[in-house]
C-alpha cells in the first residue's frame, strides 16, 4: 500500500521516521514489482524495482559512519540488497524479490523496535559537535 505524504508533513518527520518511511516505500515497491511480474507486466515491474533500488542506495548513502561498525555492516547489507534487486530486475525472478523483501522486512522491524525503545547512546558533547557541524553546513551552502 503506497502512502502519499505531503512535503509539509515530511519536513516535520525526524530522520528516524523518514528512514522508517523509506523502508515502507521500499517494501511497497518490491511487493508491487512482484505482483507486476506475476501479471506479466514487465514495464511496471522494472519501474518498481528501480524505485526499490534507488531507496536502498539512498539508505546506504544516509548512514552515519561515526556510529561504528554497524554502519559499515548496514552499508554492506544495503549494497547486497540493491545488487539483488538489479538481478531480480534483469531476470524478473520473484524468488529473488522475496529474498530482498524478507531482509528489508527484518531490518524494518528491527528499526521500528529501536525507535520504540528510543535509546540514544550518543554523549551530549558528541550531539553538540554534530549539531554545530549541521548548523554551519546549512549556512555555508
Amino acid at each position: 500500500m503506497i502512502t502519499v505524504i505531503s512535503n509539509e508533513a515530511l519536513h516535520k518527520k525526524s530522520p528516524q521516521e523518514i528512514t522508517s518511511l523509506l523502508y515502507e516505500a521500499c517494501l511497497d515497491n518490491l511487493e508491487a514489482a512482484r505482483n507486476s511480474i506475476e501479471q506479466i507486466d514487465h514495464y511496471k515491474a522494472n519501474t518498481h524495482l528501480q524505485k526499490a533500488n534507488d531507496i536502498l542506495r539512498r539508505l546506504g548513502a544516509g548512514l552515519n559512519y561515526e556510529a561504528g561498525i554497524i554502519a559499515d555492516q548496514l552499508d554492506a547489507v544495503y549494497n547486497y540488497l540493491a545488487d539483488k534487486t538489479i538481478e531480480a530486475n534483469y531476470s524478473k525472478d520473484v524468488k529473488i524479490i522475496d529474498e530482498v523483501i524478507s531482509h528489508v522486512t527484518s531490518i524494518s522491524l528491527a528499526w521500528q523496535k529501536a525507535m520504540l525503545q528510543n535509546i540514544d547512546s550518543q554523549t551530549k558533547s558528541r550531539k553538540q559537535t554534530a549539531n554545530a557541524y549541521e548548523q554551519t553546513s546549512i549556512y555555508e551552502s
